[in-house]
């Protein structure tokens, strides 16, 4: 590439995961807003069979209400380009075979720049047993959960069944390693444990089991770095949800196709608090050895640690229309262009290998 030369981004999106629509919405906006001046545009989407083809056309003419989706007849995209047409990756992937570090060392490997956290950051804040761990060594507060690994429903029922049950109702069951609120149950009523459970289980042979919080807020706060490589966190903000239309909780519905939630910026909390939730999500962003962006979800509570406890990291969050991330950014001083150009120019002033 020469100083006259646009810089060329892939923009990887769609991918294997229940969160493909999810991730085509976020390549549609983040695409969007790319400097075109600065930078050549390569859509590269990945359909759900795991194809990879040129995709330029994959939001148009959608029924309203529908997620977008990459097609299988585009034409073929090589891996091989990533290697040698390519300058810098963008990886708009959500969930396991994307964001969960599996194209981040493909990308290792090749040696080509990419947004976002590294292979192991990205692994474990796709597993939520694990973060809970690396969270727990890192002494930020939590709330229980079991893990049920697929050997222990399978041939030791009657022993987690009754661990399950210690936790107390409400419990959420959610699969290990998904995102979007992909395959999550709330339950009430243990009678509907173990179809919970096997829900959780079509979309991930390990499951989570977490305690529901009581009289629970949904925070976020977002993290990147800046030019220096520091870790900034966001203004802080809450997702509400109307109840009136029967979400009980931020489902995948209420998340990105009925417009049911909102993202109140800056959430309505005192001035402690919000710090504390700011400090807690730069320490887990260092906790998992995070890179480039992340978003940090938290419950505040009636009755755990003052209230607050976190939830879980999530180091390729969504750029969709109703998205904490960017929204977060804009509300502290950082508008949607320049949030892009800031993670594109990290990624290009960063080696690939260790660091």
């Amino acid at each position: 590439m020469t100083g006259t030369e646009r810089v060329r981004v892939a923009v990887v999106f769609g991918g294997r995961s229940s969160e493909h629509g999810v991730s085509c919405s976020t390549a549609r906006e983040v695409m969007a807003v790319i400097d075109s001046s600065r930078y050549e545009v390569l859509p590269v989407g990945i359909t759900q069979s795991g194809h990879w083809v040129e995709e330029t056309g994959v939001w148009d003419d959608l029924p309203s209400g529908t997620l977008p989706y990459v097609r299988d007849d585009r034409p073929d995209f090589s891996w091989d380009r990533l290697q040698h047409e390519v300058d810098v990756v963008f990886p708009l992937l959500h969930g396991p075979w994307g964001e969960d570090g599996t194209i981040q060392g493909m990308l290792e490997m090749a040696g080509v720049p990419y947004v976002g956290a590294g292979v192991l950051a990205s692994a474990v804040a796709m597993d939520k047993p694990f973060t809970k761990t690396v969270f727990s060594a890192a002494g930020l507060p939590q709330l229980p959960y079991v893990t049920i690994l697929p050997w222990e429903w399978d041939a030791k029922r009657e022993r987690t069944v009754a661990r399950v049950h210690a936790l107390g109702l409400p419990v959420f069951v959610k699969p290990a390693r998904a995102g979007s609120s992909s395959g999550v149950t709330m339950v009430s009523d243990w009678g509907h444990l173990d179809d919970a459970v096997e829900g959780a289980r079509k979309l991930d042979p390990k499951v989570i089991v977490e305690t529901a919080a009581h009289g629970k807020r949904e925070v976020e706060c977002a993290v990147i770095q800046d030019s220096d490589g520091m870790p900034i966190a966001s203004e802080v903000g809450e997702i509400v949800v109307d109840d009136s239309i029967g979400h009980t909780y931020y489902d995948f519905e209420a998340k990105y196709l009925d417009g049911t939630s909102q993202n109140v910026i800056p959430a309505d909390i005192g001035a402690t608090q919000r710090d504390r939730i700011r400090a807690y999500a730069l320490q887990a962003f260092d906790a998992i050895g995070g890179e480039g962006l992340a978003r940090v979800d938290f419950f505040l509570t009636d009755s755990v640690d003052g209230g607050l406890v976190i939830n879980e990291i999530n180091t390729m969050p969504g750029f969709t229309p109703y998205s904490m991330f960017p929204k977060a950014w804009e509300a502290s001083g950082i508008a949607y262009p320049e949030l892009v150009e800031r993670l594109l120019a990290l990624a290009l002033g960063r080696s690939t290998g260790l660091r």
